[in-house]
């Protein structure tokens, strides 16, 4: 497919603590193999950071959609406030599920892809809904604090004494990630100069909703049940490759597969040299066709809370004015598109 044919979508929607959240899409020309959706990592945003991933995968014929969380990217909230994580969790499902929910969808394949901490919220989605997904791409995924920088009990017990005080500073102590993540000079001086990506040190509530998803995912791997491709660069010192391996071992899907890429880091689709990009994209196609003929897709029975709303121009505006232009499944929705052909 030429990536002339793709159209590039953006939506605002409003979640159902009212605030306005960034929802964009890359579509085929025709009808897609099967919908992919999109979970970003920890401070990153889906327009801009994975928009390289959207075009690939739908220039390989699927709809893929991404949503950025709340305080990250393009969304309203403060910047990179987790106050729980089981937020972006539900306000992930809701609107996932809403885009399933739309004619010509319904008996489409459903994978979701996550990267880093996405990569936690795919594994969080499934648990919440374990017959709803038919697989999922997990690249370099945190589901495990790796042994090598487990914090003390100690220490997260002084840190959770301050939570509910100090929940928003930015004290937690990290090193340069970015520096860490991309291998690739000219992607990481990308990534620095993307506006929309967090770059300020973690806030303490933020730190411990993270630590306290990864243990709690630790601790519950065996109830991982979904098709899953794992892949994780043997280079990578963000998220440790040992945690990957956890994940696949412990898993009770049926249907697992992971790959270890030697010397490549963590930003295995981004930050890495556009050959190695290359190889790692063929591959996540390559598992995506094989399970996305044939599936068999389970009817949808919950609604969905999501309604849709304007913002004229930039998130930047972040404008109050509504109006009702369509109705879904008997739900009111407001909403704009921008479309872009790319």
């Amino acid at each position: 497919m030429k990536m002339e044919s793709i159209q590039y979508q953006e939506e605002y929607i409003r979640n159902s603590r009212g605030a306005v959240l960034f929802t964009c899409r890359w579509l085929p020309s025709s009808s897609p193999k099967a919908l992919v959706f999109l979970c970003h990592g920890y401070g990153m945003e889906c327009s801009g950071f994975m928009r390289e991933c959207g075009t690939r995968l739908a220039g390989a014929g699927y709809g893929v959609y991404g949503i950025d969380y709340e305080g990250h990217g393009k969304s309203m909230g403060i910047r990179c406030y987790i106050r729980k994580f089981n937020n972006i969790v539900n306000d992930s499902s809701e609107y996932f599920k809403s885009v399933c929910m739309q004619e010509g969808h319904r008996d489409k394949g459903r994978f979701l892809y996550g990267e880093s901490m996405g990569g936690a919220v795919a594994l969080l989605l499934h648990k919440k809904d374990p017959s709803f997904w038919n697989g999922a791409i997990l690249v370099a995924p945190m589901c495990k604090i790796s042994e090598k920088v487990k914090p003390h009990p100690v220490v997260v017990n002084i840190l959770t004494k301050m939570e509910d005080i100090i929940p928003k500073w930015k004290i937690v102590p990290t090193k340069d990630v970015i520096d860490s993540a991309f291998k690739d000079p000219n992607k990481r001086e990308e990534v620095r100069n993307n506006k929309l990506i967090y770059q300020d040190k973690p806030r303490l509530k933020t730190a411990l909703e993270m630590l306290r998803t990864s243990m709690n995912l630790e601790d519950s791997l065996h109830e991982i049940m979904l098709p899953f491709f794992v892949l994780h660069g043997e280079a990578d010192i963000v998220t440790d490759p040992e945690v990957s391996k956890a994940l696949y071992e412990k898993a009770s899907s049926r249907d697992k597969t992971i790959k270890l890429y030697p010397g490549m880091w963590h930003g295995l689709t981004f930050g890495e040299t556009e050959e190695n990009i290359e190889i790692v994209f063929a591959d996540i196609i390559a598992w995506l066709d094989k399970r996305s003929c044939d599936i068999m897709v389970q009817p949808i029975l919950d609604g969905h809370a999501f309604s849709s709303c304007v913002t004229p121009s930039a998130a930047a505006t972040k404008s109050r004015k509504l109006f009702n232009t369509s109705y879904l499944c008997g739900l009111k929705r407001r909403r704009t598109l921008h479309h872009v052909a790319i």
